[in-house]
């Protein structure tokens, strides 16, 4: 998955397919189980003091979030082919760079939306500053990106293959 800068966010069939299930689930079965939630803690007695009845409605405004985020996503999302494999930087690419020319001091990460992030690799937005510092550098260039205290720092970009899942 990967966005660009007009609100179109590139997905993988087999992205977009899980980020439907999820919309799915979250606007049938998770709905309905949040409603009997909030059903049985309001039969408790006075809303005020009764702490079930409160968590569920905070678990179900956290839910109907999702559901728009996850809504506005979808309707923004084109479906295509991996990014080509020329070691140029793009979203959906897995990246590796070196800090400071320092081969020895690398980071691999997948350059997309925080959408596609999983336990398996770092992921960096392309609007990140590290995400945007080093996009549409070819492998073997030096990139420059602004750290939070007004620095610059510099990466070399060592390898740039698109991300495989």
């Amino acid at each position: 998955m990967t966005q660009t800068s007009e609100n179109v966010t590139w997905l993988t069939q087999e992205a977009y397919n899980k980020l439907k299930d999820e919309l799915e689930y979250l606007t049938g079965p998770a709905r309905t189980e949040i409603a009997a939630k909030i059903a049985a803690a309001r039969e408790e007695g006075d809303l005020r003091e009764n702490g079930g009845y409160h968590a569920a409605k905070e678990e179900q405004g956290k839910q109907e979030l999702r559901v728009r985020q996850l809504t506005q996503l979808l309707e923004n999302a084109k479906v295509g082919t991996p990014p080509a494999t020329d070691g140029e930087v793009a979203p959906g690419m897995v990246v590796t760079i070196a800090f400071d020319g320092d081969e020895d001091d690398t980071l691999t990460f997948l350059l997309a939306s925080r959408e596609y992030a999983s336990s398996e690799i770092e992921t960096y937005s392309p609007q990140s500053p590290l995400g945007s510092g080093v996009m549409g550098h070819k492998v073997g260039d030096d990139a420059e990106y602004e750290l939070p205290n007004g620095k610059k720092a510099s990466v070399k970009i060592l390898k740039a293959v698109p991300y495989s899942g």
